[in-house]
């Protein structure tokens, strides 16, 4: 499996953040903020947006890897962009939790995802 988003794949630019901000639908879970907005991308692209009131450089590159990660194995159909913003506790929280939450979130913001092809290890 591709350990990586493919350029198409992510939200870069911050004309496309703000966007998202400005014209998606946000909701708050446990531990990250996600928008929602329709997108004609011809994939689902993520954003992540950690800044330095998160922490240190290490735990903000920690929280995009955690969230590139729950995107790559749970990917919404094409149209949309998702921006996450992590919020304390992110970083240290267990796998099971975050998955929960960021599909959580992820259904009430009514995203659809793709049907999976991921086999447990």
């Amino acid at each position: 499996m591709r350990h990586t988003l493919r350029p198409h794949e992510r939200v870069r630019r911050r004309p496309e953040f703000l966007h998202a901000y400005e014209h998606g639908r946000k909701h708050h879970g446990r531990y990250m903020t996600v928008f929602a907005c329709a997108s004609t991308a011809p994939a689902a692209r993520l954003g992540v947006s950690a800044t330095r009131k998160f922490g240190p450089a290490v735990a903000r590159n920690r929280a995009k890897r955690r969230a590139r990660d729950l995107f790559r194995h749970h990917k919404p159909m094409p149209g949309v962009d998702l921006v996450v913003i992590p919020r304390r506790g992110f970083e240290s929280v267990g796998h099971a939790d975050l998955l929960g939450d960021f599909l959580s979130v992820l259904r009430r913001l009514k995203v659809t995802l793709l049907p999976t092809t991921d086999v447990p290890a």
